[in-house]
């Protein structure tokens, strides 16, 4: 798919490895379309039935790449650029029409973060933490964190950006297991094993309803 992005499949489950270990996974322009793009691919394949994100590396993702919104400063074209492809991949992931898990192996921040909790579930290692830092200079996904932890938790993850360890994003229900890491391949494949015991048809009924009861409304990335 990209050399950003690694597609590897196990049956019904493909897994999205984010393929930028050097810039701690940032989500570049290049690596949103790939996701994107993975994702329409992954939803007319009758054959699949879930879909894993996770980072290459040490880090599941550091967010979108700063480097980029600078360009876009003095590049209106490239900042059109920027924003579209924002906007795609946040709704690609939200309406993703069958389940998604997070597989957070190390620390998911800013945009990364997002990534983790647009999914459906989330299992972390041991050592993974998440945080909004850009809460200081820019908007924050605020929505489907909101339908994970609730107002009062997200609005103070979102006014503060403070750092959330493994263990209290275990208790806040920001993830549903904290797992060594060495055992986070084997707890995530035990997770989609049991997704994909059931047929496809229905997991997107099911996946329908969420979509529906989460009451996301349609728009931009900086309306979420």
């Amino acid at each position: 798919m990209s050399e950003l992005l690694s597609v590897e499949r196990s049956g019904a489950v493909v897994t999205l490895v984010l393929d930028r270990p050097e810039r701690k996974n940032a989500l570049s322009i290049a690596v949103r379309d790939a996701i994107s793009d993975a994702l329409d691919a992954c939803a007319g394949d009758e054959s699949v039935s879930c879909v894993v994100f996770t980072g290459r590396g040490d880090v599941f993702s550091a967010g979108f790449d700063l480097r980029e919104f600078d360009r876009a400063a003095t590049d209106e074209v490239f900042g059109r650029a920027l924003w579209e492809s924002s906007d795609r991949y946040h709704r690609t992931v939200l309406e993703f029409p069958l389940p998604t898990v997070a597989m957070v192996n190390g620390p998911a921040i800013a945009g990364g973060m997002d990534l983790a909790v647009m999914c459906d579930l989330r299992i972390a290692a041991d050592g993974a933490w998440f945080a909004h830092p850009e809460y200081t200079f820019g908007d924050v996904v605020y929505a489907p964190l909101h339908d994970l932890v609730g107002g009062a938790m997200a609005r103070e993850l979102c006014f503060t950006g403070r750092r959330v360890d493994a263990a209290e994003a275990l208790a806040i229900r920001l993830v549903n297991q904290v797992v060594p890491h060495a055992d986070l391949d084997a707890a995530t494949a035990a997770v989609t094993e049991r997704i994909c015991a059931a047929p496809r048809s229905l997991l997107a009924r099911t996946k329908a309803k969420v979509l529906r009861r989460a009451g996301i409304t349609a728009g931009a990335t900086l309306d979420l």
